[in-house]
């Protein structure tokens, strides 16, 4: 029983590595995928070509070979060295703010254009019917689909013990390397899934808020 505390704490230790990355890349891909999304639906052609091609190589690549090539690319290249944190930051926040881009641009489009022009004959000019009428009832279509992605994301962030960063993952390892047996991987495994649980509850509680727009 003492080893097992040992070895959950230790993981634990971990854990706040993952719930780093975790919460960083929320707090800066959601804005950033709006702003993206908003970009791609504007008449600005370079824009949008721009931001055609920054969502395909993103969402076109694996997360790992762009994590390595933030790490170890960048060095190399330009000679600009991160730390693992940083990169992992990095990494995280272009890749899945590129998700989200398609996710809200979607999640927009799919209201309908009457609603538009409704807000235009109430006197609204484009900011104030994207903030009272369009994102109000897109949020409510775009929260599915994002509450996957942040599902997805706890999960991606065992991607940063390649990078030798102490995660949940590596530190999993290299519990299970030093004892020889499976507790480190089985512990892990009740953490990403108490992670996700909490994930999955937050974002039906969110989506219950938002039922009004049925």
């Amino acid at each position: 029983m003492a080893d097992l505390l040992n070895i959950s704490l230790y993981i634990l230790q971990g854990a706040v590595i993952s719930v780093k990355i975790y919460v960083v890349t929320i707090i800066f891909a959601i804005p950033l995928g709006m702003l993206c999304a908003m970009g791609k639906m504007t008449k600005i052609a370079p824009l949008k070509w721009f931001l055609e091609m920054y969502t395909w190589i993103f969402r076109g690549t694996p997360l790992l070979l762009q994590l390595f090539f933030t790490y170890f690319g960048l060095k190399i290249l330009l000679g600009i060295e991160l730390s693992k944190e940083m990169a992992a930051y990095l990494t995280f926040i272009i890749n899945y703010a590129a998700y989200f881009t398609e996710i809200f641009r979607a999640g927009i489009q799919s209201i309908d254009k009457g609603q538009y022009e409704a807000a235009k004959a109430l006197g609204m000019n484009y900011g104030q019917t994207m903030k009272r009428i369009i994102i109000p009832q897109a949020i409510k279509v775009i929260l599915p689909p994002t509450g996957n992605e942040a599902v997805t994301l706890i999960k991606d962030t065992a991607l940063c013990s390649v990078i030798a960063l102490a995660d949940i993952l590596r530190n999993a390892k290299s519990v299970v390397s030093r004892t020889a047996s499976v507790e480190g991987y089985l512990v892990a495994a009740a953490l990403y899934l108490i992670m996700t649980f909490v994930i999955i509850k937050a974002f039906k509680y969110i989506e219950k808020r938002f039922e009004y727009y049925n």
